[in-house]
């Protein structure tokens, strides 16, 4: 039997595991067994990524691999993201639901809040919306959107339209991409004032999109362009993103950090290749100590990439980690 669920200490980060949807993971039976086995575990946060659809011969342009492509690229299997919460939110019952990220432009601004308001309600306020822009101009092409080279505009204008309907009485919006006026959006989420918006991205302007519309930073680790896999190179972009927050009259300690680390856990040490042990490499309290390290220059949330090519792998690495390290950690 797994071991009780785990609280988090007010000195240690919350642990949550991010998903692909995709693999082993893409039908009902496993989907439900990794959430109600990281509810147990003590994981405090289960994150799943979005896509729609992926074209046949992907360009190598994703920045998160070091081939360039995406993970999907070949089975072009992908769930929509705020569907599998609503399902993830009637298979649990603690753990919160993160979409991680939701690509804002892929979905009309009106429909988006709805499906986020429902998936909070349905889970009792345990939705968080992590967001991002996106970065596939195929997808864009397939899914009909505004044009892809103003992806950045259409993000920032339909959060404050997320934000109209799931806040005002009557909601109204007159912008280049959303419009409505004198409209009825109801029930109101459960959290309040809405579900919290968690910015990915590394970029400056990802940066300045926390700063205005963002309640927390979720950014990756190992983005090429702006790698952020030590504690030491993180501190440098929190620092960057305190810059921002103040060059926008926003507090930085308004602004929630949280992380993910884009590489599974592993308990052979791997070297990094300037030196130095890459994190989540090593012994259990090896990872301790990362966790640790990340808590000190200020993550609060931290999600890892569990996910392995079998459902039995998973759940090993699932149980172990959750051992090991969360229910230390706590």
């Amino acid at each position: 039997m797994p071991p009780p669920e785990a609280t988090k200490g007010a000195d240690s980060v919350e642990f949550g595991i991010h998903l692909g949807t995709r693999g082993c993971i893409a039908n009902r039976e496993n989907m439900m067994k990794v959430a109600a086995e990281a509810e147990a575990y003590g994981y405090g946060i289960l994150g799943v990524n979005d896509h729609l659809i992926m074209p046949a011969a992907p360009a190598g342009n994703y920045p998160y691999t070091a081939t360039g492509l995406h993970p999907a690229a070949q089975s072009g299997e992908c769930f929509d993201a705020i569907a599998t919460l609503a399902f993830l939110a009637g298979c649990t019952q603690r753990i919160k639901l993160l979409t991680s990220v939701v690509v804002v432009p892929h979905r009309p601004p009106v429909l988006t809040a709805k499906l986020f308001q429902t998936a909070d309600i349905l889970s009792g306020g345990r939705v968080i919306a992590g967001v991002g822009a996106g970065w596939m101009k195929e997808e864009f092409a397939a899914l009909g959107t505004p044009p892809f080279e103003e992806r950045g505009a259409v993000t920032d204008e339909y959060i404050q339209a997320w934000k109209a309907l799931w806040i005002q009485d009557r909601p109204s919006m007159h912008g280049k991409y959303a419009r409505f006026d004198n409209v009825v959006f109801e029930p109101k989420p459960v959290s309040k004032p809405h579900p919290p918006i968690w910015v990915g991205g590394e970029s400056a302007p990802s940066l300045r999109r926390v700063a205005q519309l963002g309640d927390a930073w979720y950014p990756v680790s190992n983005n090429a362009n702006v790698l952020l896999n030590t504690p030491e190179r993180l501190k440098g972009g929190i620092e960057r993103m305190h810059r921002a927050a103040e060059r926008h009259g926003r507090d930085p300690a308004s602004i929630d950090i949280a992380y993910v680390w884009f590489m599974p856990p592993s308990w052979k040490a791997r070297e990094l290749p300037d030196g130095g042990r890459q994190m989540f490499s090593g012994s259990s309290d090896d990872m301790l100590a990362d966790a640790a390290a990340l808590k000190s220059v200020g993550v609060n949330h931290l999600i890892v990439y569990l996910q392995r090519p079998t459902i039995e792998q998973t759940m090993d690495v699932l149980q172990r980690f959750g051992e090991e390290v969360v229910r230390k950690a706590s």
